[in-house]
């Protein structure tokens, strides 16, 4: 991309021949003749780079100077000084110039100090793009995913963290949303601020609202004492409602005033406090179904509902397994102090093989009981829960053909989906990722009643 440097000198002669030179050098320059002009192109336009001279009629150099700190801080500033002007120039350069020239300069000189401002700068933007990716990485740490679902979890992750819209997490339980608002929160600009997490479902109706908002002293039998609610610790920064589907529908009303407006009231209490606060909301429960039963209010859902991220649940995202294994064995056997452990062959078809209904959440407590008893380094089979373990499909084997293997597995994977289902095949059907109609077939042609 074309580089665009602003020239500023009051010497037509030395002005015209740097334009002449950097313009051949595939630069495009402005020129301006005094201070005046120069300011009034650095408000309107977009540079690159800025050469003034440190002598001007109307605004000098310093002036200059301290007007692209302030509008554009990333961008480069070069001083033209005399050679008694030298001192001065130095001290700019304590205040934010990249370099200064000192007059009279050839060309190459010139350029030699343009080029090393723009390798310079590239530099710069490189170590921050690199500290930002670490950065997001090590946010990222604990949400492990390479398949093209939690791909798009990761980007919309990094969308929205630096706004304040409202963000609803999607999924099953034990899929990773509380995961996902730590990551929205620890990326965006309030990630110093608190972070403030509300289990709805676990807050009894007649203390909610107390709960969120507060409450003066003698609003209530038993308030002995003024209480701030979460939305106060929580001002600056975010608060997580995890479970908003649980929330009582008489609060909703309050709690969508409270996000329009900004502001709450204490029990017991008329004056009104402003908050600054970010909300995310997680839900495993369907927030349509519970406005069709009267159990959610639709407008609070729409207010909710500005950016959905939905969790894939880890039946969808076997590929993702693997990895999932290897990092939980990593954390249990530092956790408990254990030499290297990794799982038996009969162990890892088991794992691969089961439908995990309770997501990631029930794969980590897996893990985390086969490592504490594990013997010799080896998880084995009879060391993970019983309705895994159930799960080892004794299909590859040596004495299979890779036609036969695969038969052989689908067929077990067909009869231990209809028995979690209690038989019952449009579930079934679901679970497996095929259609009725070929579960059906399926079913047939493996001789399952």
């Amino acid at each position: 991309m074309e580089k665009h440097i602003l020239i500023i000198e009051d010497e037509p002669t030395l002005r015209l021949g740097m334009s002449h030179f950097l313009t051949s050098q595939g630069y495009r320059v402005t020129l301006c003749a005094d201070g005046r002009e120069g300011m009034k192109a650095i408000k309107e336009g977009d540079f690159d780079l800025v050469i003034t001279d440190i002598k001007l009629p109307y605004h000098d150099g310093f002036e200059i100077l301290k007007t692209v700190r302030s509008i554009f801080p990333d961008k480069g500033i070069i001083l033209i000084t005399a050679y008694a002007d030298i001192k001065g120039a130095v001290q700019a350069i304590k205040e934010g110039a990249f370099d200064y020239i000192a007059k009279p300069f050839s060309n190459e000189e010139l350029l030699i100090t343009i080029e090393r401002f723009f390798k310079f700068q590239s530099l710069e933007n490189e170590v921050t793009f690199l500290r930002e990716t670490l950065k997001r990485k090590d946010h990222f740490a604990n949400i492990i995913g390479t398949g093209p679902a939690m791909k798009a979890v990761f980007d919309r992750i990094s969308s929205v963290a630096n706004t304040d819209v409202p963000v609803l997490i999607e999924g099953e339980s034990g899929t990773g949303k509380e995961l996902v608002a730590n990551a929205i929160h620890n990326l965006s600009s309030r990630r110093d601020k608190p972070f403030v997490k509300i289990n709805c479902a676990a807050i009894p109706e007649h203390l909610f609202e107390s709960e969120l908002f507060g409450h003066e002293r003698g609003a209530f039998t038993g308030a002995t004492e003024m209480r701030k609610g979460k939305f106060e610790f929580a001002s600056g920064g975010t608060i997580f409602f995890d479970e908003i589907g649980d929330i009582p529908l008489m609060l909703q009303p309050k709690l969508l005033r409270v996000i329009e407006d900004h502001a709450i009231t204490r029990l017991g209490s008329n004056t009104t406090i402003t908050v600054d606060v970010r909300t995310i909301y997680a839900t495993s429960k369907n927030l349509k179904d519970l406005i069709k039963e009267g159990k959610f209010r639709e407008e609070l859902y729409y207010r909710i509902n500005v950016v959905p991220i939905i969790l894939p649940p880890l039946r969808k995202r076997k590929e993702d397994i693997p990895f999932l294994v290897d990092h939980f064995l990593k954390y249990f056997t530092e956790k408990f102090d254990k030499k290297e452990v990794r799982l038996s062959q009969e162990a890892y078809n088991a794992i691969l093989t089961y439908h995990w209904p309770g997501n990631v959440r029930e794969l980590k407590h897996a893990i985390e009981r086969g490592v504490v008893l594990s013997k010799n380094g080896i998880i084995g089979i009879e060391d993970l829960p019983e309705e895994i373990s159930g799960c080892n499909i004794p299909c590859i084997s040596d004495e299979y053909t890779l036609e036969a293997s695969l038969r052989c597995f689908e067929r077990e994977m067909i009869i231990r989906a209809l028995k979690e289902t209690g038989g019952k095949k449009g579930e079934a059907a679901n679970r497996l990722g095929i259609s009725r109609k070929v579960l059906w077939k399926k079913m047939k042609d493996y001789g399952i009643e």
